[in-house]
Order: C-alpha cells, then structure tokens, then sequence
C-alpha cells in the first residue's frame, strides 16, 4: 500500500490518501477540509478515490467529506454509530471553531470492530478506541504495519478527551488494551503531528509510563 499525507484545516490535520500498490483503488482517511487542495493532490497523482473513510465525528476530520463524495460520487464509510452526535452537530462544530459552514453529514456506512474493509488487496482491520470520541474506530492495515489512529495516540502524546462524551479512562484502556498488544513494530499515522511507532510510544510517551 502507499499513502501520502495532506495536512488540511488550521489544525494540521492529516488528511490520507492511501492507495492498493498492486490495482491502485485509492481511498480518502478524514478529508477535514480544504476539498480543493485534496482534489489537486488527488490529480497530481492521478488517483480516483472510490471511498472515503472516517475515524471519527469532529470537524476537523470530516469537514470536506461531504463535497469530495459528491464530487467523485463515492461513498462515505465510518466512524462507528456513537458519533452521530457530533455528525449532527457539525454546524454548531463549524460556528464554534470559526470554520466554513458544515452541514450534518450522514455517513453511507457506519462501521463496527471486527469488520474489515477492502481497497483492492489491502485489507484494514476495524477497531473501536472510544475515549477521544465514544465512536472513534482506527484502521489497521496488518500486513503493511501500518495504522490510521485518528485522535487516539499521538508522538508523545494521546488525544483530548474534555470534548462532548470524551473519557479520559476509556481512552487510556482503548490505547493499552487494544492498540499497544499490536506490536512494538506497527507504525501509526495519527491525526495531528507526525508519525511514530507502538514500540516507541509504548516506552516513551509520558502519558503511558
């Protein structure tokens, strides 16, 4: 699999666009906005997305994922259904943080652990990690090592959970009980910031010590 990152929103939010090496079926992870710098990034590597996939239900996240599936006629994929509180509120998200205009958004598919999602031979496994929202789901491609962790687990550091239903403990139990038995050697792309691995948050990031 390949994948290049697109840092969108006043947040530096990473923005994936990930694509099956061996039959190029490309996907979108968070589109949160500026639609119209995804769509060029998209051109220059000459990449048509035939879905677009959520983590989670913020704003940043999500904010340009009503346009682009439209735009390429696609269908919008995640997080898990406890989310769709704050998909129904991204207007009241958008007045809050001084972003565009961000109508509710009502996914094709929400998504649920154990299920898997396919992009040509790439497989990616579903994972709940409640905790920074109460329907956060990661992606994990195991046959790459390679994660999508959204807002769970950042280089040194792990996500907010002050936000509407956020749970600190809940957060720090889907970190230890579900992303760190992946292995030492699974690196991770989180939402914000750059990347790391499991392995080394594990022995580094002071939140896990």
């Amino acid at each position: 699999m390949n994948y290049t990152l697109i840092p969108v929103t006043a947040f530096s939010q990473n923005c994936s666009v990930v694509w099956c090496e061996a039959q190029g079926n490309t996907a979108i992870i968070d589109p949160g906005g500026d639609a119209g710098v995804i769509k060029k990034v998209l051109s220059d590597l000459q990449r048509t997305p035939e879905k677009i996939l959520l983590t989670h239900g913020h704003l940043d996240h999500v904010g340009a994922a009503a346009e682009l599936a439209a735009f390429y006629n696609i269908p919008v994929i995640g997080p898990q259904l406890r989310d769709k509180f704050l998909l129904d509120a991204l207007p009241q998200q958008s007045q809050m943080f001084g972003f565009p205009y961000c109508a509710p958004l009502q996914p094709d598919q929400w998504l649920e652990e154990g299920e898997t999602l396919s992009l040509g031979k790439v497989s990616f496994e579903i994972l709940h990690c409640p905790g920074h929202t109460p329907g956060h789901i990661v992606l994990l491609d195991r046959q790459n090592k390679l994660l999508f962790s959204g807002d769970v687990i950042f280089k040194g550091g792990v996500g907010r959970s002050d936000f509407p239903q956020g749970d600190h403990q809940q957060l720090m139990t889907s970190i230890r009980e579900k992303l760190l038995p992946l292995g030492d050697d699974i690196t991770f792309i989180p939402g914000h910031g750059p990347l790391s691995t499991l392995g080394s948050e594990r022995t580094t990031n002071p939140f896990l010590q």
